[in-house]
């Protein structure tokens, strides 16, 4: 079992890959934190396709102005190139046009990553891409230059993050303020762009246009599940970035299946967990607080029921008039841990808190029973009508229905109203 994981570490070709695509996730994984909760995911996406203009554009400038070959300084500085008008043209086509940056981004990358083809196709004999490459990458042959570039655009691009972090920050959930306060809002925004650029163009020689997509958005997306702090998921996103790597290339090698498609399959599948067990925002314990939801209704009913009781209320009685079927145990044990209801033998009575909530739904009731005779309902539907008005944001109905009806004593049946302030218990 241990030779499973120890055996690849040996070789020369997994430490690269290992090494990689761990500086590319940890990266990724930060910046995608920003990209996910601006919701920029498309933006990513096509930043990514975009680079095969970039590419070849740097790929051919360099064979014919200097006769270099595969370049990669003159390819990154093409890419950027192409990322940066990429962006540019998005942003010109939104704002003169009644087209949505959505749309104008899949116009965009699409035009973009459509003329890199071209240009490849065209400028074949000088031009040697394999697309294939390209777009899966091919991260179990990591050369060493990749490692260096990776390595050095990592450490640019965390930099500015770490340096404004907070002008990030407030630029992300509340633009307006930030503007408010003199942040330059719209140098931030081009500013990360460029970062997610950078980012992208040194992953894609290295994991390919779909692995890097997916390491911008999955492991950032998986932390946004478990955490409601930036920080916390630029962290978690980056934990989550490593261990789909590290995870991804040990099922490569064990299936024998390509590495990029391995490393995206462990993400997702890492992602699909979170989502079911995250803690608050996972599916399986959201189902379970909606097995145990109390409907506010059913526990209003039974403090009023209670109280009308002016005494310990049996189960029977609270059956009766207040809540049938199966659910009323779970309200009786909701109530008794709120601290709304005290147990008494086979009783139930009301705490403080209970009757000072119960006081208040009576009084609306009784209100709603007098606005509702003047204004000339049946005295038939009287009670049943106010019933279900009661439960209307009893604190502000109340106040405006005592407003309206001069401050009645008595309702219809010569009820008295309970006073505004309840006595104590």
């Amino acid at each position: 079992m241990l030779d499973l994981f120890y055996a690849p570490l040996t070789e020369t070709y997994f430490q690269k890959a290992l090494i990689g695509g761990s500086i590319i996730a940890m990266v990724a994984g930060v910046v995608g934190s920003l990209v996910v909760l601006r919701r920029m995911a498309f933006l990513g996406d096509a930043l990514s396709h975009a680079m095969i203009a970039g590419v070849a554009g740097g790929y051919l400038f360099m064979k014919l102005a200097f006769g270099l070959e595969a370049h990669a300084p003159g390819m990154l500085l093409g890419s950027l190139i192409a990322a940066v008008t990429t962006v540019a043209l998005i942003s010109f086509v939104s704002r003169i046009s009644r087209v949505k940056e959505d749309t104008a981004i899949g116009i965009m990358y699409t035009g973009i990553f459509a003329l890199g083809v071209v240009a490849v196709s065209i400028f074949r004999h000088y031009i040697h891409i394999d697309l294939m490459h390209f777009i899966m990458g091919d991260i179990l042959g990591v050369a060493d230059i990749d490692l260096w570039v990776s390595a050095f655009v990592g450490a640019g691009v965390l930099s500015v993050l770490i340096l404004f972090f907070r002008h990030f920050q407030l630029a992300t959930f509340d633009p307006v303020m930030a503007a408010s306060i003199g942040l330059p809002v719209v140098l931030l925004d081009y500013l990360l762009t460029t970062c997610v650029s950078l980012v992208v163009v040194s992953a894609v020689s290295m994991v390919g246009v779909i692995l890097v997509v997916g390491l911008l958005i999955t492991p950032a997306a998986t932390a946004y599940l478990l955490c409601d702090r930036l920080d916390k998921m630029m962290a978690l996103s980056a934990l989550f970035g490593v261990t789909s790597v590290v995870g991804g290339l040990y099922l490569c090698v064990w299936l024998d299946s390509a590495g990029g498609g391995a490393i995206m399959l462990f993400c997702t599948l890492q992602f699909l967990v979170v989502l079911f067990v995250a803690p608050k925002y996972g599916l399986f314990f959201r189902w379970m607080r909606l097995r145990n939801l109390v409907p506010q209704q059913a526990v209003e009913d039974v403090l009023t029921t209670v109280l009308r009781n002016k005494k310990p209320a049996s189960v029977d009685i609270i059956r009766k008039y207040a809540v049938q079927g199966k659910n009323l145990v779970k309200v009786l044990k909701r109530m008794t841990q709120d601290g709304l209801l005290t147990q008494q033998n086979q009783d139930y009575a009301l705490t403080d808190k209970g009757y000072k909530e119960a006081h208040t739904v009576l009084r609306a009731h009784r209100l709603w029973e007098s606005y509702l005779e003047s204004i000339g309902t049946p005295e038939t539907e009287v009670h049943s009508i106010a019933h279900r008005l009661e439960h209307l944001d009893q604190a502000q109905t109340s106040a405006y229905l005592d407003e309206k009806l001069g401050s009645p004593k008595t309702d219809p049946h010569g009820k008295k109203i309970p006073a505004k302030t309840p006595k104590a218990l």
